[in-house]
């Protein structure tokens, strides 16, 4: 995000509890009343339930001239693509089962978590390759930055290039 202005990240829902180096700016961490009366109200853009947790993102509401970017898993994707087919869609994968399991305890998940997100991660990855534009392999935070960068600014180019 600090290496492109022109990006707005939209901030999502949780029902799942904040990790402990969370600081609160990752998510709105809400009950799971208060993410069903959202639901009710139609206030979500995409949401779905991933390992008992639900999770969703706001219709977003970014400044003028800005690319709006979602975070989320593939369930949410295939919502956002059918609601617009024009939708970018990236895969972060990481270079290793062996990589994601440290980076997962890493952030401090509980084991159960860990033993679930590897149980799913195969079948996740293989729908995300069916449902994306792009696939990035995250081995290096900078490198994969610089990598979506770049095809963000291809993808603007083409839009300023009238067919």
């Amino acid at each position: 995000m600090t290496l492109d202005p022109r990006l707005w990240l939209s901030q999502s829902w949780t029902t799942r509890a904040p990790r402990p180096a969370e600081t609160g700016e990752e998510y709105v961490f809400v009950t799971r009343e208060a993410f069903d009366d959202a639901i009710r109200r139609d206030f979500f853009y995409e949401w779905a339930e991933f390992h008992g947790n639900l999770y969703g993102t706001p219709r977003p509401t970014p400044p003028a001239d800005h690319d709006v970017l979602l975070e989320i898993e593939v369930e949410g994707a295939r919502q956002v693509r059918r609601r617009d087919p024009r939708a970018v869609v990236f895969l972060l994968t990481a270079p290793t089962m062996a990589l994601l399991e440290q980076r997962l305890r890493g952030r401090g998940d509980p084991e159960e978590h860990v033993r679930q997100r590897l149980d799913s991660t195969r079948r996740e990855i293989e729908r995300g390759r069916e449902l994306s534009d792009y696939v990035v392999v995250n081995d290096d935070i900078d490198r994969a930055s610089h990598e979506i960068l770049s095809i963000l600014e291809g993808l603007r180019q083409s839009r300023r290039i009238p067919s």
